[in-house]
């Protein structure tokens, strides 16, 4: 089976600082793989050679096969990848179902046609993706009142109106509190079991990560040191080391 992401010694150097170090994996269709490593260890400057904002010193990056090295974002997000961000990418003056109505324009390449009517373009399917993250009700709210987990399920929402084959989230539940981070990635796990889709996640959060991840590769210093099932990676000493000084138990610990 062809996986759906590819990365073949991936590697980015910033003058003498080697932020990833020929770093491969694969990702396999409908897999939730969990990238994590403390701060520094390269997971944003890796997801920004995935997704093209960043071409690698070295290595190649495969989208079901295909060499996508040094696309530029738009082209990759067009073969169906989506991106989500630590900081949310909203519109705060539109309401919630225009945010989600903008996306599927820019989908369906009408940004530059009935501008004027552009309010009355795809609102039904708009509301459709608001009811699979659960936010429907709050679809005629403007962005700039909503609560930051509610931000972060309607960019969710967003990327998920691309229809993509893969989704990258770098950190989707940065700022928010236990509980909502926990929701959002059972979200996140029910969408990807029900449609299919593929993804690949940062996250400091260690009970999400166990809680949610099929598997889990750690990044340390630019390298990836492991990268299996959670709980080879739980008991793993080398990933203990570098959360944990030298713990032997991941509990409630965060990076």
């Amino acid at each position: 089976m062809t996986a759906v992401l590819e990365a073949r010694g991936l590697t980015r150097r910033f003058g003498g600082v080697v932020a990833v170090d020929d770093v491969s994996f694969a990702l396999a269709p409908g897999e939730l793989l969990a990238l994590i490593g403390p701060n520094g260890a390269g997971k944003t400057t890796c997801f920004n050679m995935l997704m093209g904002q960043l071409r690698p010193s070295a290595g190649r990056v495969f989208l079901k096969g295909r060499d996508i090295t040094g696309l530029p974002p738009r082209e990759i997000w067009r073969l169906g990848v989506g991106r989500t961000f630590q900081i949310t990418a909203t519109y705060p003056s539109m309401t919630v179902a225009e945010n989600v109505q903008m996306a599927l324009i820019s989908h369906h390449r009408r940004l530059f046609s009935f501008l004027p009517y552009a309010r009355r373009l795809y609102r039904d399917q708009a509301l459709e993706f608001l009811e699979v993250v659960g936010m429907a009700d709050q679809a005629d709210r403007h962005a700039a009142v909503l609560a930051y987990g509610d931000l972060k399920r309607l960019e969710l929402a967003m990327a998920l109106s691309h229809e993509p084959e893969l989704l990258l989230m770098d950190e989707p539940t940065a700022g928010m509190a236990p509980k909502e981070r926990l929701a959002l990635m059972q979200l996140t796990a029910d969408i990807v079991a029900g449609r299919g889709i593929s993804v690949l996640f940062t996250e400091h959060d260690m009970d999400v990560v166990f809680a949610h991840a099929h598997r889990v590769m750690v990044l340390n210093r630019g390298k990836l040191i492991a990268n299996g099932p959670v709980e080879e990676i739980r008991a793993d000493p080398r990933v203990q080391e570098v959360y944990l000084g030298g713990g032997t138990v991941f509990g409630d610990a965060h990076a």
